[in-house]
């Protein structure tokens, strides 16, 4: 018997095992995606999982960005 027989051939998930959803993007910071998008993860088909994957390295950027530290985050609980 072979792994071939195991084998699927559908893309693979961008997971990187660093499940940590970014309180203010809504996004995994360790794949970026989004919650519903993990979910359904194995319910969609090749072409949604495509389109998902183009998104990720865009937003890997809006993560990626500085917030501001401790300044923005004072800012923020004062005007929230």
């Amino acid at each position: 018997m072979t792994d071939e027989i195991w084998k699927r051939n559908e893309i693979d998930s961008p997971c990187t095992k660093v499940c940590v959803i970014h309180p203010e993007a809504r996004l995994c910071t360790g794949c970026y995606r989004s919650i519903d998008e993990i979910t359904a993860w194995s319910r969609m088909t090749p072409e949604t999982r495509r389109a998902v994957m183009a998104e990720l390295p865009e937003r890997a950027t809006l993560l990626s960005q500085r917030r501001g530290g401790r300044a923005a985050r004072l800012k923020r609980r004062v005007e929230g």
